[in-house]
Parts: C-alpha cells; sequence; structure tokens
C-alpha cells in the first residue's frame, strides 16, 4: 500500500537518494527518460549488480518506481516532479569554504 511520506520524510529520503554518486547518476538517467537496468549499467559504466543494489534503494526511497514491460522491467522516476527538483538542485550555488569538504564537516557533526 502506498502512502504519502511527511514533508520531513521525503527530504530524508531525497538526501539518502543523493548521497551517492551513482544513484545520482542514476536519477540524472532516469530525468532524461525512462530505461532498463542492463541500459543503464552499460550507460553508467557499473556491474548490473552493483546498479541493481543502487535501483532498490532508490525504489525504497519512493524516487523510482518499475514498470512491467513485457519480459522486461523498465525504471521510471516516481513523480515527474523530481526531475525539475534534480533541476532546481543542480541550479543550487553552495557557500563552501575551500578546504572544506562534507566529510570533513560530517565528522565535525554538521551533516550528521
Amino acid at each position: 500500500m502506498l502512502t504519502a511520506a511527511s514533508d520531513i520524510d521525503v527530504l530524508a529520503r531525497f538526501g539518502r537518494a543523493l548521497a551517492d554518486p551513482i544513484r545520482c547518476r542514476v536519477l540524472l538517467a532516469l530525468r532524461e527518460a525512462p530505461a532498463y537496468p542492463a541500459d543503464l549499467a552499460d550507460a553508467l559504466g557499473v556491474s548490473r549488480t552493483r546498479l541493481s543494489n543502487h535501483l532498490a534503494c532508490l525504489r525504497d526511497c519512493g524516487l523510482v518506481v518499475t514498470v512491467p514491460d513485457g519480459r522486461r522491467t523498465r525504471y521510471e522516476l516516481a513523480d515527474p516532479r523530481l526531475g525539475h527538483a534534480l533541476d532546481d538542485l543542480r541550479g543550487v550555488v553552495l557557500a563552501v569554504e575551500a578546504d572544506r569538504t562534507c566529510a570533513d564537516a560530517d565528522e565535525q557533526g554538521c551533516c550528521g
């Protein structure tokens, strides 16, 4: 059964999905067009097993859905507005210090 997530849950799920560069690349690829796992793996240069794990995470986060297509399963963004959100996020200018990374900030308790 599908339920609507709270605002905080939506942001946390989105953040978890974006925390990995491969998942970011998958989302950007699906922003362009729905795709089959084998095609995504080839396009992104990752193994099918590794991609499958990332797709499972994105499904669990509620950002992608599967669409049966004969014997195959196609993936697409769960909501077209996610594509717009990704575009908006890509356009954000972050205020960061040149000698700091998010991992450094995380060790200080900033991002956790």
